[in-house]
């Protein structure tokens, strides 16, 4: 009955008679006492000179540089009208090439 509920209740009680009724708070203490809280939400200035934040921060960037995708196509406006809106910079940025298009 390994993998159901009840197989599971079997093992528990299992387990707290021949380890005693404060066996799930032992093995929970010894995890506890493994964790060091070093991860990327740590403010603890590691060896590195960093924190967590700013080592989250730098991974990221190396993710983004390392990406697949190339950038975003649109396939309704072409290279050349982007290039000329960028250029004349009409009120409000150059995106509203992208919502007048669409409405075509």
């Amino acid at each position: 009955m390994s993998g159901t509920k009840i197989g599971g209740q079997k093992a528990a009680a299992t387990n707290l008679k021949k380890h005693g009724d404060d066996f799930y708070a032992r093995i929970g203490r010894m995890g506890g006492q493994n964790g060091h809280t070093g991860g990327f939400a740590s403010e603890k200035v590691g060896k590195d000179g960093l924190t967590g934040t700013e080592r989250a921060k730098i991974a990221g960037q190396k993710g983004g540089q390392l990406s697949k995708r190339g950038p975003a196509r649109h396939p309704h406006i072409t290279n050349e009208e982007v290039a000329a809106a960028k250029a004349n910079k009409p009120r409000g940025g150059w995106k509203w090439l992208f919502s007048e298009r669409k409405r075509k």
